[in-house]
C-alpha cells in the first residue's frame, strides 16, 4: 500500500460542481490499495498516518506533534494511479486492487482511522469518482509513505531454492578441457564487452 501524505492550510474535494468534503488545517492523504495489500498493511498505514509527527509542538519546535496530537483533521483520497507502473511511456495499474475489493478495503482502513482518533475529523473523498482535488500544501511538506512487503512465504523460497540449485548441475562447468580447447581455438573479438546486472534492495521498515 502506498501513501502520499501533505501537510495542508486546507484542502477539499469537488466532483462536478458540488464539493463533498473539505478540511482546514491537517494532512491530505492520497491512497493507493495494492492487489496484494493485507489488513496488516492496513494498519501500519493507519498507524503512521495518525501518528507522524509533521507539525511543530507549542514551542515552535518544528518536527514535534502528530496530527492526532494537534487535533487537526484529516481528508482521505483513494488513488489506485499511486500503483502505477510504466510500460515504455504507458502507465499499467494491473498491480491496484480491482474497484470491487478496494472499495470495502478502503473504507476499512477509514473506519479504522475513526475509530482510532476523532471520527468527525476523519473526511473522505467519493471512491471511484472523477474528482477535482484542492490541495494547499503547507511547507510543503510531502512524505512518501509504503508499507513493508509481506514476508516471502517459506515454502516458495524452497522450491526456488531447489530450481536453482537443479539448474547449477546441469549447467556445463566452464573449466571443463573441451571448453579449454574451445577458447584457445576461438580468437578474441576486440568489441566484445560483459556486463552484470546490479540488485537493488528494498526499503527497511522505518
Amino acid at each position: 500500500m502506498k501513501a502520499i501524505i501533505q501537510r495542508v492550510t486546507k484542502a477539499s474535494v469537488t466532483v462536478g460542481e458540488e464539493q463533498i468534503s473539505s478540511i482546514g488545517r491537517g494532512l491530505c492523504v492520497l491512497l493507493g490499495i495494492s492487489v496484494e495489500d493485507t489488513q496488516k498493511d492496513a494498519e501500519y498505514i493507519v498507524r503512521k498516518i495518525l501518528n507522524l509527527r509533521v507539525f511543530e509542538d507549542e514551542n515552535g519546535r518544528a518536527w514535534s506533534r502528530s496530527v492526532m496530537d494537534k487535533e487537526l483533521e484529516v481528508l482521505c483520497v483513494s488513488q489506485f494511479t499511486l500503483q502505477c507502473i510504466l510500460k515504455g511511456n504507458k502507465p499499467d495499474f494491473h498491480t491496484a486492487m480491482p474497484a470491487e475489493m478496494a472499495q470495502p478495503f478502503y473504507n476499512s482502513i477509514l473506519e479504522q482511522m475513526r475509530n482510532t482518533y476523532k471520527p468527525e475529523l476523519i473526511k473522505d473523498g467519493q471512491f471511484g469518482a472523477y474528482m477535482q482535488v484542492h490541495i494547499q500544501n503547507d511547507g510543503p511538506v510531502t512524505i512518501e509513505l509504503e508499507s513493508p512487503s509481506a514476508p516471502a512465504d517459506p515454502k516458495q523460497v524452497a522450491k526456488l531454492e531447489k530450481q536453482q540449485q537443479r539448474k547449477e548441475k546441469t549447467r556445463p562447468k566452464g573449466n571443463s578441457d573441451s571448453g579449454k580447447d574451445k577458447a584457445t581455438q576461438r580468437p578474441k573479438d576486440p568489441n566484445a564487452s560483459s556486463g552484470a546486472e546490479g540488485d537493488v534492495s528494498s526499503e527497511r521498515e522505518p
